[in-house]
Protein backbone atom coordinates (compact mmCIF):
# COMPACT_ATOMS: atom_id res chain seq x y z
CA UNK A 1 0.00 0.00 0.00
CA UNK A 2 1.43 3.41 -1.19
CA UNK A 3 1.90 6.30 1.55
CA UNK A 4 -0.75 8.54 2.35
CA UNK A 5 0.07 11.77 -0.24
CA UNK A 6 1.59 14.81 1.97
CA UNK A 7 -0.79 17.48 2.47
CA UNK A 8 -0.15 20.73 0.44
CA UNK A 9 0.00 24.28 2.13
CA UNK A 10 -1.33 26.57 -0.17
CA UNK A 11 -0.39 30.27 -1.13
CA UNK A 12 -3.61 32.66 -0.77
CA UNK A 13 -3.82 35.11 -3.43
CA UNK A 14 -7.29 37.19 -3.91
CA UNK A 15 -9.23 35.66 -1.24
CA UNK A 16 -8.22 32.22 -2.67
CA UNK A 17 -6.13 29.23 -1.77
CA UNK A 18 -4.14 29.38 -4.73
CA UNK A 19 -1.86 26.31 -6.09
CA UNK A 20 -0.43 26.80 -9.25
CA UNK A 21 0.17 23.53 -11.07
CA UNK A 22 3.68 22.34 -11.89
CA UNK A 23 4.56 24.33 -8.73
CA UNK A 24 8.75 23.53 -6.92
CA UNK A 25 7.94 22.09 -4.01
CA UNK A 26 9.39 22.67 -0.93
CA UNK A 27 9.33 19.97 2.53
CA UNK A 28 7.61 20.83 5.68
CA UNK A 29 9.28 19.02 8.36
CA UNK A 30 7.92 17.78 12.03
CA UNK A 31 10.83 19.00 13.73
CA UNK A 32 9.89 16.23 17.05
CA UNK A 33 10.35 13.11 14.10
CA UNK A 34 12.48 14.86 11.40
CA UNK A 35 9.54 13.46 8.85
CA UNK A 36 7.95 15.37 6.26
CA UNK A 37 4.76 16.62 7.48
CA UNK A 38 3.56 18.25 4.39
CA UNK A 39 4.47 19.95 1.15
CA UNK A 40 4.28 23.45 0.35
CA UNK A 41 4.77 25.00 -3.42
CA UNK A 42 7.56 27.37 -4.00
CA UNK A 43 6.35 30.48 -5.86
CA UNK A 44 7.90 31.41 -8.84
CA UNK A 45 8.01 35.36 -10.51
CA UNK A 46 4.30 34.74 -11.84
CA UNK A 47 3.15 33.61 -8.66
CA UNK A 48 4.58 36.58 -7.07
CA UNK A 49 3.41 38.94 -9.83
CA UNK A 50 -0.17 37.72 -9.49
CA UNK A 51 -0.11 38.76 -5.41
CA UNK A 52 1.15 41.99 -6.00
CA UNK A 53 -1.29 42.37 -9.13
CA UNK A 54 -4.35 41.35 -6.56
CA UNK A 55 -3.17 44.01 -3.92
CA UNK A 56 -2.95 46.70 -6.33
CA UNK A 57 -6.23 46.11 -7.53
CA UNK A 58 -7.41 45.89 -3.47
CA UNK A 59 -5.73 49.21 -2.93
CA UNK A 60 -7.79 52.01 -4.06
CA UNK A 61 -10.71 51.17 -2.10
CA UNK A 62 -8.99 49.95 1.11
CA UNK A 63 -7.00 53.21 1.26
CA UNK A 64 -10.28 55.29 0.64
CA UNK A 65 -12.14 53.34 3.60
CA UNK A 66 -12.34 54.98 6.32
CA UNK A 67 -10.22 54.59 9.37
CA UNK A 68 -12.47 53.74 11.57
CA UNK A 69 -14.13 51.02 8.80
CA UNK A 70 -10.63 49.61 8.79
CA UNK A 71 -10.42 49.11 12.80
CA UNK A 72 -13.88 47.49 12.99
CA UNK A 73 -12.27 44.52 10.73
CA UNK A 74 -9.52 44.73 12.79
CA UNK A 75 -11.56 44.53 15.75
CA UNK A 76 -13.08 41.53 14.00
CA UNK A 77 -9.97 39.55 13.09
CA UNK A 78 -8.68 40.20 16.81
CA UNK A 79 -11.48 38.32 18.24
CA UNK A 80 -10.54 35.30 15.59
CA UNK A 81 -7.21 35.58 16.65
CA UNK A 82 -7.87 35.09 20.38
CA UNK A 83 -10.30 32.06 19.43
CA UNK A 84 -8.11 30.42 17.52
CA UNK A 85 -4.81 31.22 19.92
CA UNK A 86 -4.33 27.42 20.61
CA UNK A 87 -4.63 26.21 16.97
CA UNK A 88 -2.22 28.54 16.08
CA UNK A 89 -0.19 28.00 18.91
CA UNK A 90 -0.27 24.38 17.64
CA UNK A 91 0.47 25.05 14.23
CA UNK A 92 3.73 27.13 15.12
CA UNK A 93 4.69 24.37 17.24
CA UNK A 94 4.35 21.29 15.12
CA UNK A 95 6.02 22.97 12.28
CA UNK A 96 8.96 24.88 14.34
CA UNK A 97 9.18 22.55 17.53
CA UNK A 98 8.85 25.22 19.96
CA UNK A 99 6.70 24.05 22.75
CA UNK A 100 3.34 24.76 23.09
CA UNK A 101 3.18 26.95 26.38
CA UNK A 102 5.95 28.85 24.33
CA UNK A 103 4.16 29.09 21.38
CA UNK A 104 0.81 30.41 22.97
CA UNK A 105 3.38 33.34 24.07
CA UNK A 106 4.68 34.06 21.21
CA UNK A 107 0.74 34.06 19.05
CA UNK A 108 -0.34 36.78 22.34
CA UNK A 109 2.63 38.73 21.90
CA UNK A 110 1.33 39.08 18.24
CA UNK A 111 -2.28 39.49 19.24
CA UNK A 112 -1.10 42.45 20.97
CA UNK A 113 -0.26 44.16 17.93
CA UNK A 114 -3.39 43.61 16.62
CA UNK A 115 -4.96 45.47 19.59
CA UNK A 116 -2.59 48.56 19.30
CA UNK A 117 -4.02 48.46 15.44
CA UNK A 118 -7.28 48.63 16.33
CA UNK A 119 -6.34 52.20 17.30
CA UNK A 120 -5.82 53.37 13.78
CA UNK A 121 -8.35 55.94 13.77
CA UNK A 122 -6.19 57.69 16.54
CA UNK A 123 -2.92 56.85 15.07
CA UNK A 124 -3.49 58.68 11.72
CA UNK A 125 -4.03 62.34 13.43
CA UNK A 126 -2.39 64.54 11.58
CA UNK A 127 -0.97 68.38 12.81
CA UNK A 128 -2.20 71.51 12.22
CA UNK A 129 -1.47 75.66 12.80
CA UNK A 130 -3.97 77.65 12.28
CA UNK A 131 -2.51 81.52 10.55
CA UNK A 132 1.20 80.51 9.92
CA UNK A 133 0.91 83.62 7.46
CA UNK A 134 -1.66 85.55 6.78
CA UNK A 135 -5.06 83.84 5.97
CA UNK A 136 -2.55 80.85 5.94
CA UNK A 137 -3.68 77.85 7.66
CA UNK A 138 -1.00 74.14 7.16
CA UNK A 139 -1.26 70.64 8.40
CA UNK A 140 -0.17 67.63 7.84
CA UNK A 141 -2.19 64.12 7.17
CA UNK A 142 -0.96 60.91 6.69
CA UNK A 143 -1.58 58.31 3.84
CA UNK A 144 -0.71 54.72 2.69
CA UNK A 145 2.63 54.09 0.72
CA UNK A 146 0.40 51.44 -1.38
CA UNK A 147 1.41 47.76 -1.73
CA UNK A 148 3.98 46.49 1.20
CA UNK A 149 5.36 43.42 1.39
CA UNK A 150 6.75 41.25 4.37
CA UNK A 151 9.36 38.57 4.50
CA UNK A 152 9.50 36.86 7.78
CA UNK A 153 11.95 34.06 9.61
CA UNK A 154 11.23 30.85 10.88
CA UNK A 155 11.58 30.99 14.51
CA UNK A 156 8.12 32.89 15.14
CA UNK A 157 5.52 31.93 12.62
CA UNK A 158 2.52 34.34 14.12
CA UNK A 159 4.03 36.75 16.00
CA UNK A 160 6.84 38.39 13.02
CA UNK A 161 4.26 38.52 10.43
CA UNK A 162 1.50 40.00 12.85
CA UNK A 163 4.51 42.68 13.48
CA UNK A 164 3.60 43.57 10.43
CA UNK A 165 0.51 43.40 8.37
CA UNK A 166 -2.28 44.55 11.04
CA UNK A 167 -0.39 47.83 11.28
CA UNK A 168 0.38 48.15 7.65
CA UNK A 169 -3.42 46.98 6.60
CA UNK A 170 -4.82 49.51 9.32
CA UNK A 171 -2.82 52.48 7.80
CA UNK A 172 -4.84 51.78 4.32
CA UNK A 173 -2.41 49.49 2.57
CA UNK A 174 -2.30 46.46 0.50
CA UNK A 175 -0.13 43.11 1.49
CA UNK A 176 2.10 40.60 0.39
CA UNK A 177 3.49 38.35 2.64
CA UNK A 178 6.40 35.57 2.34
CA UNK A 179 6.57 33.78 5.24
CA UNK A 180 9.55 31.28 5.82
CA UNK A 181 8.89 27.94 3.77
CA UNK A 182 10.00 26.32 6.58
CA UNK A 183 6.65 27.19 8.42
CA UNK A 184 4.18 28.31 6.30
CA UNK A 185 0.57 27.13 7.62
CA UNK A 186 0.33 29.86 10.38
CA UNK A 187 0.23 32.95 7.82
CA UNK A 188 -2.03 31.10 5.45
CA UNK A 189 -4.51 30.44 8.79
CA UNK A 190 -4.09 34.20 9.84
CA UNK A 191 -4.99 35.18 5.84
CA UNK A 192 -8.59 32.63 6.10
CA UNK A 193 -9.28 34.40 9.94
CA UNK A 194 -8.73 37.69 8.24
CA UNK A 195 -10.74 37.10 5.76
CA UNK A 196 -13.75 35.63 8.24
CA UNK A 197 -13.47 39.10 10.07
CA UNK A 198 -14.38 40.95 6.74
CA UNK A 199 -11.46 41.81 5.05
CA UNK A 200 -11.60 42.50 1.40
CA UNK A 201 -9.81 40.26 -0.95
CA UNK A 202 -6.42 40.83 -2.10
CA UNK A 203 -6.38 43.29 0.53
CA UNK A 204 -3.60 40.38 1.94
CA UNK A 205 -2.15 37.82 -0.07
CA UNK A 206 0.42 35.13 1.00
CA UNK A 207 2.62 33.69 -1.32
CA UNK A 208 5.28 30.89 -0.24
CA UNK A 209 8.71 30.51 -1.68
CA UNK A 210 12.97 30.70 -1.33
CA UNK A 211 14.66 33.01 -2.85
CA UNK A 212 13.05 33.32 -6.24
CA UNK A 213 10.42 34.44 -5.04
CA UNK A 214 12.16 37.44 -2.62
CA UNK A 215 13.85 38.29 -5.16
CA UNK A 216 10.55 38.82 -7.56
CA UNK A 217 9.40 41.25 -4.31
CA UNK A 218 12.35 43.06 -3.98
CA UNK A 219 12.37 44.29 -7.42
CA UNK A 220 8.71 44.09 -8.36
CA UNK A 221 7.78 47.70 -9.47
CA UNK A 222 4.36 47.79 -7.75
CA UNK A 223 5.75 46.89 -4.04
CA UNK A 224 6.61 50.17 -2.48
CA UNK A 225 7.57 49.24 1.06
CA UNK A 226 8.99 45.61 2.13
CA UNK A 227 9.83 45.03 5.68
CA UNK A 228 12.20 41.92 6.72
CA UNK A 229 13.49 40.06 9.87
CA UNK A 230 16.18 37.50 9.33
CA UNK A 231 20.21 37.26 9.21
CA UNK A 232 22.46 40.50 8.95
CA UNK A 233 23.94 39.45 5.39
CA UNK A 234 20.44 38.96 3.86
CA UNK A 235 19.22 41.93 5.64
CA UNK A 236 21.97 43.78 4.05
CA UNK A 237 21.39 42.96 1.12
CA UNK A 238 17.24 43.31 1.40
CA UNK A 239 18.28 46.90 2.51
CA UNK A 240 20.16 47.79 -0.47
CA UNK A 241 18.19 45.94 -2.98
CA UNK A 242 15.34 47.79 -2.21
CA UNK A 243 17.49 51.14 -1.94
CA UNK A 244 18.42 50.35 -5.68
CA UNK A 245 14.40 50.20 -6.48
CA UNK A 246 13.58 52.90 -4.73
CA UNK A 247 11.82 51.25 -2.17
CA UNK A 248 11.14 52.00 1.50
CA UNK A 249 12.75 49.50 3.82
CA UNK A 250 13.27 47.90 6.94
CA UNK A 251 15.38 45.02 7.49
CA UNK A 252 16.16 43.53 10.97
CA UNK A 253 19.11 41.52 10.99
CA UNK A 254 21.27 39.32 13.51
CA UNK A 255 21.73 39.49 17.11
CA UNK A 256 24.45 38.45 19.50
CA UNK A 257 22.51 39.54 22.46
CA UNK A 258 24.81 40.24 25.79
CA UNK A 259 23.78 39.67 29.50
CA UNK A 260 26.26 41.87 32.03
CA UNK A 261 25.65 40.08 35.71
CA UNK A 262 27.03 42.41 38.00
CA UNK A 263 28.58 40.97 42.12
CA UNK A 264 25.68 42.13 43.59
CA UNK A 265 22.72 40.70 41.99
CA UNK A 266 20.69 38.39 43.13
CA UNK A 267 22.38 34.97 41.57
CA UNK A 268 19.56 32.49 41.49
CA UNK A 269 16.61 35.07 40.06
CA UNK A 270 19.71 35.86 37.64
CA UNK A 271 20.44 32.31 36.73
CA UNK A 272 16.69 31.61 36.34
CA UNK A 273 15.76 34.61 34.41
CA UNK A 274 18.67 33.62 31.63
CA UNK A 275 18.39 29.95 31.31
CA UNK A 276 14.24 31.09 30.06
CA UNK A 277 15.94 33.98 27.51
CA UNK A 278 19.51 31.61 26.36
CA UNK A 279 17.64 28.34 26.08
CA UNK A 280 13.68 28.83 25.24
CA UNK A 281 12.61 27.83 22.11
CA UNK A 282 16.42 26.29 21.31
CA UNK A 283 17.84 29.42 21.73
CA UNK A 284 15.61 30.28 18.11
CA UNK A 285 14.86 33.64 18.91
CA UNK A 286 16.66 36.64 17.90
CA UNK A 287 16.11 38.22 20.92
CA UNK A 288 17.98 34.82 22.85
CA UNK A 289 20.32 35.67 25.46
CA UNK A 290 23.35 33.54 24.18
CA UNK A 291 26.19 35.19 25.69
CA UNK A 292 26.96 36.17 29.69
CA UNK A 293 29.48 38.63 30.44
CA UNK A 294 30.36 38.05 34.16
CA UNK A 295 31.61 41.38 35.98
CA UNK A 296 34.44 40.28 38.41
CA UNK A 297 33.14 37.68 41.56
CA UNK A 298 30.12 36.89 39.76
CA UNK A 299 31.39 34.49 37.29
CA UNK A 300 31.64 31.56 39.19
CA UNK A 301 28.64 31.89 40.96
CA UNK A 302 26.70 32.72 38.11
CA UNK A 303 28.47 30.12 36.02
CA UNK A 304 27.70 27.23 39.10
CA UNK A 305 23.88 28.02 38.62
CA UNK A 306 23.58 28.22 34.65
CA UNK A 307 25.79 24.99 35.01
CA UNK A 308 22.81 23.25 37.27
CA UNK A 309 19.66 24.48 35.91
CA UNK A 310 21.01 23.94 32.24
CA UNK A 311 21.14 20.21 33.07
CA UNK A 312 18.09 19.88 34.58
CA UNK A 313 15.89 21.12 31.70
CA UNK A 314 13.38 18.99 30.16
CA UNK A 315 13.71 18.48 26.32
CA UNK A 316 11.53 16.85 23.95
CA UNK A 317 8.63 17.00 21.51
CA UNK A 318 6.98 20.58 21.59
CA UNK A 319 3.46 19.08 22.24
CA UNK A 320 4.13 17.04 24.70
CA UNK A 321 3.51 17.95 28.55
CA UNK A 322 5.99 19.35 31.01
CA UNK A 323 8.54 20.13 28.35
CA UNK A 324 10.84 23.19 28.47
CA UNK A 325 12.97 22.90 25.57
CA UNK A 326 12.02 21.23 21.67
CA UNK A 327 14.37 20.04 18.95
CA UNK A 328 15.48 22.83 16.27
CA UNK A 329 13.81 23.62 13.02
CA UNK A 330 15.17 21.62 10.78
CA UNK A 331 18.42 18.68 10.95
CA UNK A 332 20.80 21.06 8.54
CA UNK A 333 20.44 23.74 11.17
CA UNK A 334 20.63 21.20 14.11
CA UNK A 335 24.23 20.10 12.49
CA UNK A 336 25.30 23.95 12.04
CA UNK A 337 24.83 24.63 15.86
CA UNK A 338 27.02 21.27 16.89
CA UNK A 339 29.16 22.25 14.48
CA UNK A 340 29.67 25.07 16.92
CA UNK A 341 30.13 23.45 19.85
CA UNK A 342 32.78 21.71 18.04
CA UNK A 343 34.32 24.81 17.13
CA UNK A 344 34.40 26.22 20.69
CA UNK A 345 36.22 22.99 22.20
CA UNK A 346 38.65 23.58 19.46
CA UNK A 347 39.38 27.30 20.12
CA UNK A 348 39.94 26.29 23.77
CA UNK A 349 37.04 27.43 25.34
CA UNK A 350 35.95 25.55 28.64
CA UNK A 351 33.24 23.05 27.80
CA UNK A 352 30.53 23.06 30.99
CA UNK A 353 27.56 21.45 29.54
CA UNK A 354 28.04 19.30 25.93
CA UNK A 355 24.46 18.80 24.23
CA UNK A 356 26.13 17.40 21.43
CA UNK A 357 24.98 14.07 22.11
CA UNK A 358 21.44 14.37 23.31
CA UNK A 359 18.78 11.95 22.12
CA UNK A 360 15.16 11.76 23.00
CA UNK A 361 13.86 7.91 23.24
CA UNK A 362 11.55 7.74 20.99
CA UNK A 363 12.18 10.22 18.43
CA UNK A 364 15.81 9.63 17.65
CA UNK A 365 15.38 10.60 14.17
CA UNK A 366 13.79 14.62 15.61
CA UNK A 367 16.17 17.01 15.53
CA UNK A 368 17.07 17.23 18.84
CA UNK A 369 20.48 19.16 20.28
CA UNK A 370 20.90 19.42 24.73
CA UNK A 371 21.62 22.35 26.27
CA UNK A 372 24.95 23.59 25.83
CA UNK A 373 27.30 25.90 28.25
CA UNK A 374 30.53 27.67 27.72
CA UNK A 375 32.99 29.36 30.06
CA UNK A 376 35.95 30.61 29.62
CA UNK A 377 34.94 32.26 26.19
CA UNK A 378 37.21 35.47 24.91
CA UNK A 379 35.78 38.00 22.21
CA UNK A 380 38.10 36.64 19.70
CA UNK A 381 36.56 32.87 19.82
CA UNK A 382 33.96 31.88 16.43
CA UNK A 383 31.69 31.38 18.82
CA UNK A 384 31.03 34.52 20.30
CA UNK A 385 31.58 36.65 17.06
CA UNK A 386 28.89 34.44 15.45
CA UNK A 387 25.07 34.34 15.48
CA UNK A 388 24.80 30.62 16.54
CA UNK A 389 20.67 30.78 16.90
CA UNK A 390 20.60 27.72 18.89
CA UNK A 391 21.03 26.57 22.62
CA UNK A 392 24.76 27.41 23.09
CA UNK A 393 25.08 29.72 25.79
CA UNK A 394 28.59 31.51 25.98
CA UNK A 395 30.27 33.25 29.04
CA UNK A 396 32.93 36.30 29.31
CA UNK A 397 34.72 37.35 32.11
CA UNK A 398 35.48 41.07 32.58
CA UNK A 399 36.66 42.76 36.08
CA UNK A 400 34.52 45.97 35.86
CA UNK A 401 30.99 47.37 34.12
CA UNK A 402 33.42 49.55 32.22
CA UNK A 403 34.97 46.74 30.45
CA UNK A 404 31.99 44.98 30.69
CA UNK A 405 29.86 48.36 28.75
CA UNK A 406 32.83 48.50 25.92
CA UNK A 407 32.91 44.93 25.25
CA UNK A 408 28.96 44.91 24.31
CA UNK A 409 29.47 48.11 22.68
CA UNK A 410 32.61 46.99 20.52
CA UNK A 411 29.91 44.10 18.98
CA UNK A 412 28.81 44.64 15.38
CA UNK A 413 25.23 43.45 16.54
CA UNK A 414 22.94 45.97 19.22
CA UNK A 415 19.90 44.17 19.21
CA UNK A 416 19.08 43.67 22.77
CA UNK A 417 21.07 43.16 26.04
CA UNK A 418 20.03 43.52 29.50
CA UNK A 419 22.07 44.15 33.00
CA UNK A 420 21.27 42.08 36.23
CA UNK A 421 22.42 44.37 39.62
CA UNK A 422 20.64 45.93 42.66
CA UNK A 423 22.55 49.07 41.98
CA UNK A 424 20.48 51.74 40.40
CA UNK A 425 23.45 54.25 39.56
CA UNK A 426 24.86 51.17 37.91
CA UNK A 427 21.75 49.97 35.81
CA UNK A 428 21.65 54.18 34.64
CA UNK A 429 24.96 54.04 33.62
CA UNK A 430 24.12 51.01 31.45
CA UNK A 431 21.29 51.97 30.02
CA UNK A 432 22.57 55.24 29.16
CA UNK A 433 26.29 54.24 27.93
CA UNK A 434 25.80 51.00 26.00
CA UNK A 435 24.41 51.60 22.29
CA UNK A 436 21.94 48.87 21.73
CA UNK A 437 18.48 49.13 20.66
CA UNK A 438 16.67 47.56 23.35
CA UNK A 439 17.74 46.67 26.74
CA UNK A 440 16.73 45.49 29.75
CA UNK A 441 17.27 45.86 33.59
CA UNK A 442 16.77 42.51 35.50
CA UNK A 443 14.74 41.70 32.38
CA UNK A 444 16.69 38.88 30.48
CA UNK A 445 14.47 39.45 27.26
CA UNK A 446 13.60 43.35 26.63
CA UNK A 447 11.09 43.00 23.56
CA UNK A 448 8.97 45.61 23.97
CA UNK A 449 4.65 45.96 24.16
CA UNK A 450 2.82 46.12 21.26
CA UNK A 451 2.64 50.00 21.69
CA UNK A 452 6.16 50.68 21.65
CA UNK A 453 8.92 49.57 18.63
CA UNK A 454 10.99 46.75 18.21
CA UNK A 455 13.96 47.44 16.48
CA UNK A 456 17.87 47.09 17.28
CA UNK A 457 20.88 49.54 15.86
CA UNK A 458 24.21 48.73 13.89
CA UNK A 459 23.96 45.45 12.04
CA UNK A 460 21.36 44.63 13.46
CA UNK A 461 19.23 46.90 11.69
CA UNK A 462 19.40 48.08 8.02
CA UNK A 463 16.70 51.02 7.70
CA UNK A 464 15.63 54.52 9.84
CA UNK A 465 12.23 52.80 11.17
CA UNK A 466 11.60 49.89 13.62
CA UNK A 467 8.30 47.16 13.08
CA UNK A 468 5.28 47.86 15.23
CA UNK A 469 3.98 50.75 17.38
CA UNK A 470 4.22 53.92 16.78
CA UNK A 471 7.46 53.86 14.20
CA UNK A 472 5.43 51.08 12.39
CA UNK A 473 2.53 53.45 11.59
CA UNK A 474 5.36 56.06 10.28
CA UNK A 475 7.05 53.57 8.27
CA UNK A 476 3.05 52.66 6.67
CA UNK A 477 2.19 55.93 5.92
CA UNK A 478 3.73 58.96 4.06
CA UNK A 479 3.36 62.00 5.79
CA UNK A 480 1.74 65.20 3.47
CA UNK A 481 1.60 68.89 4.09
CA UNK A 482 -1.26 71.00 2.71
CA UNK A 483 -0.80 74.52 3.17
CA UNK A 484 -4.16 76.43 2.54
CA UNK A 485 -5.68 79.86 2.00
CA UNK A 486 -9.20 80.87 0.99
CA UNK A 487 -8.79 84.56 -0.69
CA UNK A 488 -10.78 87.31 -0.50
CA UNK A 489 -11.27 89.24 -3.93
CA UNK A 490 -8.98 92.45 -2.54
CA UNK A 491 -6.63 89.77 -1.27
CA UNK A 492 -3.68 90.08 -3.48
CA UNK A 493 -1.77 87.46 -5.38
CA UNK A 494 1.48 86.25 -4.59
CA UNK A 495 4.46 87.89 -6.49
CA UNK A 496 7.53 86.96 -7.81
CA UNK A 497 9.54 86.56 -5.05
CA UNK A 498 9.88 83.83 -2.74
CA UNK A 499 6.62 84.20 0.00
CA UNK A 500 7.16 84.61 3.58
CA UNK A 501 5.41 84.45 6.74
CA UNK A 502 3.75 87.62 7.81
Amino acid sequence: MSAPAKQVVSHWINGQAVIPSGSRMGEVFNPATGAVARHVPLADVATVDAAVQAAAAALPAWRDAPPLRRARVMQKFLQLMQAHQEELAALASAEHGKTLPDALGSVQRGIEVIEFACGIPHLLKGEYSENVGSGVDCHTVRQAVGVCAGITPFNFPVMVPLWMFPVAIACGNTFVLKPSEKVPSCSLRMAQLFQQAGLPDGVLNVVHGDKVAVDALLTHPGVSAVSFVGSTPIAKSIYETCARHGKRVQALGGAKNHAVVLPDADMAFTADALIGAAYGSAGERCMAISAVVAVGAAADPIVAQLKKRALAIKIGPGDADGMDMGPLVTGVHRDKVKGYVDLGVKEGAQLIVDGRAHVVKGHENGFFIGTTLFDQVKPTMGIYKDEIFGPVLIVLRVDTLEEAIALVNANPYANGTAIFTESGGAARRFENEIQVGMVGVNVPIPVPVAFYSFGGWKNSLFGDLHVHGTEGVKFYTRTKVVTTRWPKQDTPAAGFHMPTLG
